[in-house]
């Protein structure tokens, strides 16, 4: 358990080192979990860590008390019955929809067919933006490189996740819609957050504090 009986779900990637930065300035040490690559509990400091798109699911069944993730995670996963506590404000990313450069091949087929193909990490966030502004999608799901999806001509646009469109870039893309604007988030189990009420509020005021 961390020093206030909490234990807490890490993420790994992007947002890991953000998220220890964040433990370290509430008084946890997390110099054991920067010195193991390949461990995953650390069971001293009450610290769990996972992809990120696993953390609410570890959350909600009480696996870890609380747990950062980023928002894109919890848009996707907004079944999962957990509290979103705080805005983090680090890991900044921008959903978009993206397009090879030139016409826009998406904006034509909608026009001929009345329908686009969209291939993404994000599914459901992909559909609900879709029905919201009007427009008929086929969703294809993808594990790996969003971005070679439209190079190759499996679909017109791609939704996907950047930090500084770098990637997009090299790859002959461009950003043609901002979907939402992403942070980390810190989220907790709901019965956690009743029955270890007082810890809780405690590092959230001493997130809020940091």
């Amino acid at each position: 358990m961390s020093a206030l009986g909490l234990t807490i779900a890490v993420p790994r990637g992007a947002l890991m080192e953000g998220s220890l930065d964040l433990l370290d300035s509430l008084g946890i040490d997390t110099s054991e979990v920067r010195a193991n690559d390949r461990k995953l509990l650390f069971r001293d400091v009450g610290i769990v860590t996972m992809r990120p798109s696993d953390v609410p699911t570890y959350v909600e069944a009480g696996a870890a008390d609380i747990g950062i993730t980023g928002k894109d995670v919890l848009m996707e996963q907004s079944e999962r019955d957990v509290y979103e506590l705080h805005d983090l404000g680090f890991g900044r990313c921008v959903i978009v929809l993206a397009s090879v450069a030139g016409e826009d091949r998406a904006a034509e087929a909608l026009r001929r067919l009345g329908v686009m193909r969209v291939a993404t990490k994000y599914p459901k966030i992909s559909l609900r933006h879709f029905e919201a502004t009007g427009r008929q999608a086929e969703i294809v799901e993808v594990k790996g490189s969003v971005e070679l999806a439209p190079l190759t001509g499996l679909v017109e646009t791609i939704v996907d996740l950047t930090a500084t469109g770098t990637t997009l870039r090299e790859n002959g893309l461009v950003v043609r819609e901002e979907i939402a604007v992403v942070t980390a988030r810190l989220i907790a189990n709901p019965v956690a957050h009743k029955l270890k009420a007082a810890a809780i509020d405690e590092l959230l005021e001493r997130v809020r504090a940091a």
